[in-house]
This record gives C-alpha cells, structure tokens and sequence, in this order.
C-alpha cells in the first residue's frame, strides 16, 4: 500500500512553508507523523509530491529517518509534466492544482493508493481504516471523513467540502469557501448557508485506484486547451473523483475517520499543533525522536 502526500503548495495563508515547519517535540514536520502512522498500518511506499526546488532537501531528510525497507519517491509538481502532445508555452506561477499532483506520481504508483495534504493530521485510526478498506476492497475508492465542527480554525474562515451521503456511498462533495463558526451554527459566509457541524467533511483524505491517472489524463488534454482555465483555474482532485462518481465510472465510500484533525491553515495555528503533537507524544502515542 502507499501513502501519497501533497506538499507542494505555497502556503501563502501560513506565511512560510508549513509542509517543512518543526511542529513535533524534536523538530519533526507534520508529514512525518502521517508518515509515522501509515508504516505503523503496514504502508510500504512513501510517495511525497513537492515543488521542484525542494525535492532534494526532502528527499535527503527523510532518506536519513525512514526504515530501510520502505520505499521513497520525492518527486517535483511542474508545470511543464504534461500528457504526450500537449504542451504549455505560457506563463503561470500557480501548479496546475492537486489532481495535476497526484498525476505526477503515475509512474511510481501501480495500486491503491492513500493521499493527503502533508500539512495537515489526520489522526493514527484513521490509517487503520484505509488499510482495511483497501484490503477488502477491490474496486471502489473511498474518502475518510470528519465531523465538521471538529475542523474549524479559531483564526479565521477554512474551505471544506461538505459531504452528502446515502448510507456509507458519497453522493456528492461541495465546496463550501468560507466556513465560520457564529453562535451554535457554522456559516459559509460565501454563501450564506448555515451548517449544523454534525455533517461529515472531506479533508482530503482519499482512498484512490490507479484509474483516476487515465481520467486525469483526459481532463489535462481538455484544461490545457482552454485559455480561461489555463489563466484562472487548476485541477482538483476532488472534482475529478465526483465526475467519475457521477459518470458510474467508479463507487466512493465515505468513511467516518472516528478520529482527530488539526491543520496550520494560519500561522496562529501553529502553537496549537505544536501542544497537539507534545501531548500525544507524552501520553506514548508516539515515539521521541520520531524516527
């Protein structure tokens, strides 16, 4: 099984690069306790998806600390990996978005596959249950969900993509742009809707199938060759999984992860991860040093 990891944005909300951030006891980044908890799952391939400059760093630092026996790959999101025949003369400073991301890693990848933003904790269950559901799942994809109300941030308004299910199959992701909490409601000051907290969030913790390269592929040669997209958009993974949802091409499972989440969307958000971390680690839930 393989644990991919998204760490290529810019963290322009954060301030700096959060993916390379010492969050843990000793240093540590967030990714690494994902990393952490997947090997303890019996996930055998890292694959870490970064902008170009820092794959050597990246790749470097973690060499030093994984076990032996799994596998590294740290490859760079670029704007010029394309689909053969399609090419991309222009200017952009934005990657092509996090479907784009995962594409990168066709190569390396040849079965299920978990993927996650490196810059957020999932908490240690949830690995559990990916690794089971890939296990007695053959097919179908699935997302881990968690409770909205527990993924909100104290500093300011968060995106997520609110869930609709029919019994354990995920109908349909919307993107919710402004999520706040005001009173006993949660408010997308975007749109005005109102939310319980009690609804299932997508956090980007998707179980994914070899499939999803060839519908990306497609959707590269389309999004290349329109020049409003080209200058405004970028490929999200989530969007691509809800067309093939919507088109019959694949089943998606939406699984409660029954755990904790914590991100560094805002800088303020730090010092809460950094406690988060420090007390699961005195509590033994992780070993110090990490690795």
């Amino acid at each position: 099984m393989t644990l991919l990891l998204m760490a290529a944005g810019s963290g322009s909300r954060y301030g700096k690069l959060k993916q390379f951030d010492d969050l843990g006891p000793k240093g540590e980044f967030l990714m690494e306790f994902a990393i952490y908890d997947a090997i303890q799952n019996n996930f055998e391939q890292i694959v870490v998806i970064t902008k170009k400059e820092n794959v050597s760093f990246l790749e470097e630092h973690l060499k030093e600390r994984l076990p032996k026996n799994i596998t590294l790959s740290v490859l760079a999101q670029e704007l010029t990996d394309l689909p053969e025949g399609t090419t991309f003369e222009g200017e952009r400073k934005k990657p092509w978005g996090t479907a784009h991301a995962v594409w990168t890693a066709r190569n390396v990848i040849n079965g299920p596959f978990v993927v996650i933003n490196a810059d957020d904790y999932y908490g240690q269950s949830v690995y559990k249950k990916a690794a089971d559901f890939i296990q007695s799942n053959n097919e179908a994809y699935a997302l881990m969900g968690y409770t909205l109300k527990d993924t909100l941030s104290e500093h300011g308004s968060v995106s997520r993509g609110i869930c609709k299910v029919d019994q354990d199959d995920l109908v349909s992701v919307n993107e919710r742009l402004k999520l706040i909490q005001k009173g006993d409601t949660i408010v997308d000051e975007d749109t005005g809707l109102e939310f319980t907290g009690d609804e299932q969030a997508s956090m980007n913790f998707w179980v994914c199938r070899p499939s999803i390269f060839d519908k990306i592929t497609n959707e590269l040669k389309v999004f290349i060759n329109d020049e409003d997209k080209v200058a405004n958009s970028e490929l999200y993974l989530p969007f691509m999984i809800q067309e093939m949802l919507q088109a019959n091409e694949v089943k998606v499972k939406c699984i409660p992860s029954g755990g904790e989440w914590f991100g560094v969307t805002y800088a303020s958000d730090k010092e809460k991860a950094v406690a988060n971390l420090k007390d699961k680690t005195e509590k033994g839930l992780y070993p110090t040093p990490l690795w």
